[in-house]
């Protein structure tokens, strides 16, 4: 069962292989052109462990890895660093329920995959013989830097560069990098984007100039979702919440569950679906973006066109205009119709726009749903949740839950929460009606006070670190700094 790239046949890779390259030598991505060909055990489901469910899950979409070794990776990646065995809680709030995602090692979803993700690329390097150091290149908007610098730091054999926008983070965000402490780790800000962040990465993937320099010494590798190695982790979550559904009684076998996901490059929601082809009895996937709501009107039109204007909203980590997992969604839309998506990419490289062939579109409404809360809607749902529910969510959570307010939706419903309320303190106290404080950390007390939720403690000790990384360089400097 091998992956291959969406952009061309030629191209395919072992589990192992798309791990550790990250993306197809032509751009594309690497993806199972059936991910549903081996069925989650859903008998099981209610009686599994969230750390079950992911050995499970990792099993089915990795085949290089025997179940033992996904079993012992698992356990490796998990062990006490959460803050509840449970992994990712799910939480009823009012007549919907939030699934948790930000109970790891830096307050966010991302630690689902990114605890893992080293691990498995740990193993794909002793599978293949590979003697070479792991480069790994990643863009963030904000939260998947400090998820991977957190997995990645002092892993022997690796080294991590992480590219974030400068000025585009929330400050709790930045603090959390530039702090990141680790012999084999580097930070540094580019001005401009996260679109710009993570078209560089893409960029030195395919350089002949970056792999000449780069040949015998390091072979490069993401920690982004563009990696299938970050992407397979982040399905189990899906089962996890129908499962606990089930053991709670709040579902029977087989009913639909509705999902609405806050999204940005698209990872988070594609995992819903690919458990959704595995086997997940989901309904819709209600797609909720912000202001930068380039996903709302493909969702609705068929277009995609990111010619417009980008936003600096409250809910950075979705400041977004080339969402880079579209294109898994695309490939497996259309039947795997790699010369579709790559004339799909290629218009997009161009003119920043492409139009889905009928089939391809009408494929794709059949799953998923589409909506957008701007700042002011965003705040207001977390003050509406706050004071309905005493369930305080934050600035990404809330355009989900906005969202899901005016998108009719038929079954019950999980919101999926991707970030800790602490990491986004002022437009959060704002929205209860507080002053926005200068000092970050200040915000962080401010918030603990006023609500009594504690602050998690990998935010809380952020204060007592000193800065470790303050590069600074434009966007066009990003192969010269990663060769450098």
């Amino acid at each position: 069962m091998l992956y291959q790239s969406t952009r061309s046949e030629k191209y395919t890779a072992t589990a192992c292989q798309a791990i550790l390259q990250g993306i197809g030598p032509d751009g594309g991505l690497y993806m199972l052109p059936d991910p549903g060909a081996r069925k989650f055990p859903m008998e099981k489901l209610a009686q599994m462990s969230a750390r079950e469910i992911s050995a499970e899950v990792l099993a089915l979409l990795l085949p290089d890895f025997s179940r033992r070794e996904v079993s012992e990776i698992v356990e490796a990646s998990y062990k006490n660093k959460f803050e509840t065995e449970d992994l990712v809680p799910l939480v009823k709030v009012g007549d919907r329920f939030i699934l948790e995602l930000f109970r790891g090692p830096t307050s966010a979803f991302k630690d689902v995959a990114l605890s893992v993700l080293p691990h498995l690329i740990t193993a794909s390097k002793n599978k293949l013989g590979v003697t070479e150091d792991i480069l790994i290149l990643t863009a963030t908007s904000g939260d998947t830097g400090k998820a991977a610098l957190e997995g990645f730091h002092d892993v022997p054999g690796t080294r991590i560069i992480v590219f974030y926008p400068h000025g585009g983070v929330s400050q709790i965000q930045q603090a959390q990098m530039a702090t990141q402490a680790g012999s084999n780790v580097r930070v540094c800000a580019i001005r401009g984007n996260f679109d710009d962040a993570q078209s560089g990465v893409k960029a030195i993937f395919t350089s002949p100039r970056a792999a000449a320099a780069l040949q015998g010494k390091a072979i490069l590798s993401s920690a982004n979702s563009i990696n299938i190695g970050r992407l397979a982790p982040q399905v189990m979550y899906y089962f996890k919440a129908y499962g606990d559904l089930l053991r709670t009684g709040e579902i029977f076998p087989g009913e639909l569950v509705d999902f609405v996901v806050p999204t940005g490059n698209f990872g988070n929601i594609l995992a819903g679906y690919l458990a959704k082809r595995m086997g997940l009895p989901a309904g819709q996937f209600l797609c909720a973006s912000n202001a930068n709501n380039v996903l709302t009107d493909f969702l609705g039109t068929g277009v995609y066109d990111r010619n417009r204007p980008f936003h600096l909203t409250i809910s950075p980590s979705m400041d977004i205009l080339i969402s880079s997992n579209l294109e898994r969604l695309l490939f497996l839309a259309s039947g795997g119709n790699c010369q579709e998506v790559s004339s799909y990419m290629d218009s997009l490289k161009t003119s920043g726009k492409y139009r889905l062939e009928p089939a391809t579109w009408a494929a794709i409404q059949a799953d998923f749903l589409a909506g957008y809360a701007d700042d002011a809607q965003t705040k207001a749902a977390i003050w509406r949740v706050y004071e309905r529910y005493g369930y305080l969510m934050d600035t990404h959570t809330a355009v989900a839950w906005d969202v899901a307010d005016r998108v009719p939706l038929k079954n019950k419903t999980v919101v999926v929460s991707t970030a800790s309320p602490y990491k986004f303190c002022p437009a959060v106290l704002s929205a209860l009606g507080e002053a926005e404080l200068g000092d970050p950390f200040a915000q962080l007390d401010r918030l603990q006070a006023l609500t009594g939720i504690p602050i998690p403690a990998n935010l809380a000790g952020l204060k007592e670190l000193p800065i470790l990384h303050r590069d600074i360089i434009h966007k066009e400097e990003m192969e010269d700094y990663v060769l450098a």
